[in-house]
Parts: structure tokens; sequence; C-alpha cells
């Protein structure tokens, strides 16, 4: 039986079963043990929003690999498509040479980024790599050396993307020194507010901190060369700034001169219900830089710049694999299913399953907070409403009651749980991961 014509959730054989187990220890004797797997989940196949491990359980995943597989698992046109180019050409560096899927995803990326202005593309093999290519032409661009990141980002683990990382201490300890001239401020969260405020009469002190107290005691800022900002927080818990706060971080921006890069990786290609989440505030960004979704599952990342901004000689920067052909096709078909319906369909179902998780609230009092827009919901544990006291211990146990069950799902922030399902989930399948979340809850609460 194929499993798409199979009920799922299926767990028949408590995980890990004797075959996953196997593999495990297998794995555990030869790879990496920085790696953080959170529970044993052995994978064998995928399609759709359904998972089967090892021992032919089935699960719901709502991670799509940490967003990642943006058309689901295993998408017939995207396999077709990668197939079709696989017996074409595997690689020819892009560096070097020209080959037109490069060429075809280079024009598609300018032509959805967002705002009017020319743009163009570099490719990478990851989001940390595209951080780090932005990084490079900030720089470049600028002839400028700061770079302004917040607390709570996560922009990969390379030795520069790290420096702007802020999220958890263990990504960063023993690794030091990082990259210089980097200065961490508070990000636009109302619901932990970093200066203890409360929206509206803060009056968006996370922005004009900048100007009020940073630029007047430390940071000069005609030595800055660029704010790089995730549009919504995504390890840092999956936070949704107020509605001003890109506006009026990109208008500071400009009034000295500072590229505003928007760190795409998570929150792009549809996720949020728009092509790329800066979009919800009508922002044009100088830089994007995007990935994890973007190629359904093969390694591809991009940096899209303005053309003006993207100023940098020739051999300032490349990659051997960036822009693989292979990759480049996946991306297209991929685009072209977000366009087609999919991101209509992250706005249908997360709408939906933002309700759903806002009745969970009104019965369960450790949701403190529900937010998100799409498909890239977060909800906040807490131990006591009032405190807003992270519940990190309860929000652990409650992902591996929902595993036990067949939901897979992961956490992110110190209590937060993330939803990044496959744009092609369905309203019933949100549904039943709600049914499983809440029993889970009654469960371990």
């Amino acid at each position: 039986m194929s499993i798409n014509a199979q009920r799922v959730p299926n767990i028949h054989t408590p995980p890990p079963g004797p075959v996953a187990r196997a593999l495990i220890e297998t794995d555990e004797r030869y790879v990496s043990p920085s790696y953080t797997r959170f529970y044993p989940l052995a994978v064998k196949s995928g399609l759709g929003t359904t998972l089967e491990d090892m021992d032919g359980n089935l699960y719901l995943d709502f991670t799509a690999g940490i967003a990642v597989c943006a058309t689901g698992h295993c998408h017939p046109r995207v396999v077709a498509a990668i197939q079709r180019q696989a017996e074409k050409l595997l690689h020819i560096c892009g560096a070097d040479f020209y080959y037109p899927p490069l060429r075809d995803l280079a024009q598609k990326l300018a032509e959805i980024a967002p705002g009017p202005t020319p743009k163009r593309v570099l490719f990478t093999n990851s989001g940390a790599e595209a951080i780090e290519a932005a990084i490079k032409l900030a720089r470049y661009h600028t002839r400028r050396q700061h770079i302004i990141a917040f607390y709570g980002a996560f922009h990969g683990r390379t030795m520069g993307a790290l420096s702007l990382t802020a999220s958890k201490v263990n990504q960063r300890r023993r690794f030091e020194p990082l990259m210089p001239e980097v200065t961490h401020v508070g990000y636009g969260s109302c619901y932990r507010c970093p200066y203890n405020l409360s929206y509206p009469s803060c009056a968006l002190e996370c922005v004009t901190h900048l100007e009020k107290k940073l630029f007047k005691t430390t940071l000069p800022p005609e030595e800055v060369a660029a704010i790089i900002v995730e549009p919504i927080q995504g390890e840092g818990g999956y936070i949704v700034p107020p509605p001003e706060y890109h506006r009026e971080l990109k208008a500071l921006a400009e009034r000295h001169g500072i590229l505003y890069v928007a760190d795409e990786v998570q929150s792009g290609i549809g996720r949020t219900g728009k092509m790329f989440a800066i979009e919800h505030w009508g922002i044009e960004p100088d830089i994007v830089c995007t990935a994890k979704g973007l190629a359904s599952g093969l390694p591809l990342g991009a940096m899209i710049a303005k053309a003006d901004v993207m100023d940098w000689a020739q051999g300032a920067h490349a990659s051997t694999f960036g822009g693989n052909p292979v990759s480049c096709v996946a991306a297209l078909e991929t685009i072209a299913l977000v366009e087609e319906s999919l991101m209509q369909n992250a706005t249908d179902v997360g709408g939906y399953l933002i309700g759903r998780l806002r009745d969970l609230q009104a019965r369960h009092p450790l949701i403190g907070d529900v937010r998100g827009l799409g498909l890239m919901i977060g909800i906040d544990l807490v131990k006591d409403r009032h405190t807003r006291e992270p519940a990190s211990v309860e929000r652990d146990a409650i992902l591996q009651e929902c595993f036990k069950r067949g939901l897979v799902l992961l956490g992110c922030g110190e209590s937060s749980i993330r939803f990044s399902p496959a744009l092609v989930v369905t309203r019933e399948e949100a549904e039943t991961a709600v049914q499983i979340l809440d029993a889970a809850m009654t469960e371990r609460h």
C-alpha cells in the first residue's frame, strides 16, 4: 500500500523500532556529535506532508525539513524536473561557464524579488553562504566595516554568519574570536520586549534606540555597512515584529546610508503568504538572502541585490557548486508551484491553523502567545501568563509526546513550538495536528 493510501499518522511500532534503532546506533558511531537530534525519528521516505520511518510508521510532518520542502516531500513535478536535468547536465561551474538553468533562475529571482529596482543574483549552496556573501557585498559596496544584527537572530554557523547569530550561546561557545565589527541590538519583539516596554506606548524603542543611544555613544553610523535582519525571527521564536518596525528601521538605515539586508532564508518562497515575508510591510531591501524552501530540498541559496549595489569586480566572490543546474531547475519548478497555488494555500491554511491554535490557547493556560503569518506560525509556552516565564521543559515534553503520537514538530526560541509544514498542507491535516497537540498538552500538563 502506498503512503498516501494510508491513514496518517499511523504508529504501529513504538519509535524507535528495531530497524530505526540499528540505523541510529551506526549513525551515532560515525556522524558528528554536534548534530542536535531531538527525538529518534529515522526517516525512510516522504511524500507530501507524510514521513515514513524505517519501521513503517507514518508521521504527519509539520517541519518540512525546517521549512525546506516548500512543495512537500518529493513533489512529482519537482522530481520530474530533477530527473530531466540529471540526464543532461549534473554540474558545470557557474562561476566559470554559462548554462540555461542558472540564467533562467537568476532572471526569475530578479523579477520576483521585492521592489521595482533592477536586481542581480549570486548563487550559493546554503543560507549561511548567502549571508556570508551579503556581508562581503555590503562591506565592498559601502567601504564600511560594521554590521548591526539582533539578539535572537539566527543567520547560520559559518564564521561570518555565526558572528551575526545570537540565538543560543552553544552555537558560539569556544569559537571566538569571531568576525569583528558586529553589534547586536534588541529585535522588535512585543511579547517579550527587550526594553521592558509595551506596544504601542513604547514609541518603537526597538528602532529609536539605535539613533538615541547607539549612534550617539559607541557606534558612528557612517561606519555601519548594513543592518541584517530577519523579517520574522525564525530560531529566535517565530517572532513577528510590530507593524511599523521594518518601515522605521529601513528609514533609519536610509538616513545614514546603511544597506538593509533581509534574511529570508526561512521566511521566503511563499511561506508567509507572500513570496518574501518583507513584502507584508512594503519594504524593498537592498539585499535579500534566500535558501531553505527555494529548491524543495536540494541545496541552493541565493543573494539577490539591487543591481547598483552588486558592483563588485570579477573574482570578488563566487562558488563552485552555487547555482548547480539540477538545483536550479528544482527551484524554477518550486517557484512555479508556489506562484500557481501554494502561496495562496499558505495564507488560507495558515489562517485556519492560527485560529485553531488560538482556540487551544483559550483552553490551555500554558499557551501564552500565538503568532505568525501564513504557514510560519509559533506558539509560546509559559509557566504563567502574567509573568510570561518561558516553559522550556514543558515545551520539550510536549514535543516528545507529539512525536510519539505521530506529529513531527520542533521548537524554537526559549519555549516556542514552530509550525512550518509544507505549503501543500491541507486544512484537514492542520486540524489533525491541532488535535494531536491538544491531546499531548492534556497528557503532559
